[in-house]
This record gives structure tokens, sequence and C-alpha cells, in this order.
């Protein structure tokens, strides 16, 4: 390129196929945990007890506690959208948004220390090895996400923030169906 702008129509172009590839991301992640999740109620109804009895070794109080830090994660990623936001302020929602992440990841493994002693043992059938399968996921999804929105935050372009933060929400509604699903179903 010879540094000059792109006409209006090539613009136009690039940010429809930029919305289409944020779209077919967002609807595949959430067929992926759709599948995921649907899986793990398929083998709860299977193996109804040993769940039960699995989920006894569960915190639904340190996942009610991440549930609210997730959320408070996704409000500070929707203050970087707001157009009247200058760019220092959705740097530090963004930034925010980054370190409410990680603290959820850093809960999430502490939670992880506490079921690992159990996870191994027959009587609790499949249930384990879904629901690590499932959370651990979903924590990857949140540990990649955190960073990148410390990325947007360095260099916060409106086009990035959109993207990024459209995607945490997705993150945030996957958690918002798991978390009954598994903790209190």
């Amino acid at each position: 390129m010879d540094g000059r702008a792109l006409p209006v129509q090539d613009a136009d172009e690039n940010a429809s196929a930029d919305d289409l590839l944020l779209w077919v991301l967002v609807w595949s992640e959430l067929a992926a945990f759709g599948i995921l999740l649907v899986g793990f109620l398929v083998v709860g109804v299977i193996q109804a007890d040993a769940f039960a009895a699995a989920r006894s070794h569960l915190n639904p109080l340190l996942a009610g506690i991440n549930t609210l830090v997730l959320l408070t994660s996704g409000w500070q990623a929707a203050l970087a959208t707001r157009p009247v936001a200058s760019t220092p302020t959705r740097r530090r929602a963004l930034v925010l948004a980054a370190l409410f992440g990680f603290a959820f990841v850093a809960i999430k493994l502490f939670e992880y220390s506490t079921e690992v002693a159990v996870a191994g043992l027959p009587q609790f059938g499949a249930f384990f090895e879904l629901y690590f399968l499932i959370t651990g996921f979903h924590l990857l999804h949140v540990a990649f996400g955190s960073v990148i929105l410390l990325l947007v935050a360095w260099r916060p372009s409106p086009g990035n923030i959109a993207l990024i933060t459209t995607l945490w929400h997705v993150i945030d509604l996957v958690w918002i169906v798991m978390f009954p699903i598994i903790y209190l179903a």
C-alpha cells in the first residue's frame, strides 16, 4: 500500500467482512459450549446418582463469587465501548476488565485445587471429566481474553474494542448458563 486511505466502498466491505468473521466466531463458540453442556446434561441424567454425589464436592459459593467477578469484568468492558468515553477511560475500563478476568482465573484455580483430590474417584463417574473439560475450556477463554483485553487497552481502536468486548460478553454469557447447570442443578 502507498499510505492512502481505502475508498469508502472498500472500507465498508472490510467492515462487513470483519463483522461476519466476528459473528461466525461468536456462534461457533456458543455452539461448542452448547454441545459440551448438552453432553453434560445427558450424562447427568444417565449417571444421576454419581453426578449428585460429585456435586457435593463443588463449591457453589466460590463459583457464585466468580460469577460476580466475571460480570463486573463484563461491565467494565461495556464501559469501554461507550462512544463518549475518552481514550484514557477506555484504557482504564479494558485494564480493569482484564484484571477481573485474571481474578476469575485465580479463584477458579483455587477451586480446582480443592476438587482435584476427589476427581479421579470412580464413584463420581464421568462428572469430573466433563466438569474439568467444560470449565477448563471456559477458563482458557477467560485467560486468553484477559490478555487480549490488555493488548487492546494498549492500542484501543474502536474496531478492536468492539471485537474483544463482544467476545468477552459471549464468555460471560457462557458462564451464566454453565453456573446453574454445573453447580446448582
